[in-house]
């Protein structure tokens, strides 16, 4: 697929355990446990951040970082990055909806339909909320 980057919105946190290899169920649950390493020697950027499918979860915090990675790749147009979480249609989509507003001029509603002209997608109603506060202040600046 040519994949050069990866943006993992289902990163395991790290934690003592997880670093010693010995993460707990919990650690993992609705994680996707594929870090950097697991891409050593493949000559792939790898991104991770560790956001919970939760509606109450702070997913905002990741929205600057993320587009940065994302756009950063694609500043180079050989480049291709797979941006994934574990099913895909809530975490990861709420990424790249953040990208294209923060580094394409999009809104919210326009992202939202660019996105779902190739894949569905179904952010929570949290992470929706906090979309539309990233567009509030987007457009007024």
């Amino acid at each position: 697929m040519g994949i050069t980057h990866i943006l993992n919105a289902s990163a395991v946190k790290k934690n003592f355990m997880v670093l010693l290899g010995m993460p707990k169920k919990e650690d993992l649950l609705g994680k996707t446990n594929t870090g950097a390493k697991f891409y050593k020697g493949m000559n792939i950027a790898y991104c991770g951040v560790p956001v919970m499918d939760d509606h109450l979860f702070d997913i905002s915090k990741y929205f600057y970082p993320a587009a940065k990675f994302i756009h950063k790749a694609l500043s180079n147009p050989q480049n291709k990055v797979l941006v994934h979480c574990t099913d895909g249609v809530r975490r990861s989509p709420t990424l790249v909806l953040a990208y294209l507003m923060i580094h394409h001029n999009m809104t919210v509603e326009d992202a939202t339909d660019h996105v779902i002209e190739v894949r569905r997608i179904r952010p929570n109603m949290g992470f929706l909320k906090q979309l539309i506060i990233l567009n509030s202040k987007l457009l007024s600046q």
